[in-house]
């Protein structure tokens, strides 16, 4: 069996439709993904990522990167140019159009061309509100407990 069916999960849940969607197009492509351009996607530190993507023979005014519903979507089109005649054409300059699924918080800082590499930088900014915090204990006295566990610690050294 080689595609699930998530129609069980669409009646069971509400508002996870982005992540069955996700699910669905990642299962659904069979490992024909397109391979044209080649990209790495690095992790540079905790919260910043760099994804690069091979544009040789692209100019800057030939290259988009836009981002609609939480993916990156990179493109570009060859300008018209004369006819000419190739004995060989290695260089791929086909139009094309990768698309990069991001998670939430992560946004695009950036971006830089040179020596036919795409560079585009993201970030994961994950909003104080919903970033884990501690909360003190206060004891029947009404005196936190992480002071007084503090106080104790530093009379001791």
């Amino acid at each position: 069996m080689r595609n699930f069916d998530l129609a069980p999960l669409y009646r069971a849940t509400v508002g996870f439709d982005q992540l069955a969607d996700m699910m669905d197009r990642v299962l659904s492509t069979d490992g024909t993904a397109p391979t044209y351009p080649p990209y790495n996607i690095e992790k540079l530190d905790q919260d910043s990522y760099r994804i690069t993507v091979a544009v040789a023979g692209f100019t800057d005014e030939e290259l988009a990167i836009e981002v609609k519903d939480h993916a990156l979507i990179v493109s570009a089109k060859k300008a018209e140019e004369d006819k000419r005649t190739y004995l060989h054409r290695g260089i791929a300059t086909r139009a094309f159009e990768r698309r990069f699924q991001l998670a939430d918080h992560v946004k695009v800082t950036g971006a830089t061309h040179a020596d036919g590499m795409l560079h585009i930088d993201l970030v994961r900014e994950v909003p104080e509100a919903l970033k884990p915090r501690r909360i003190a204990i206060t004891n029947a006295k009404g005196e936190t407990v992480e002071a007084k566990a503090l106080e104790t610690t530093e009379t001791v050294q």
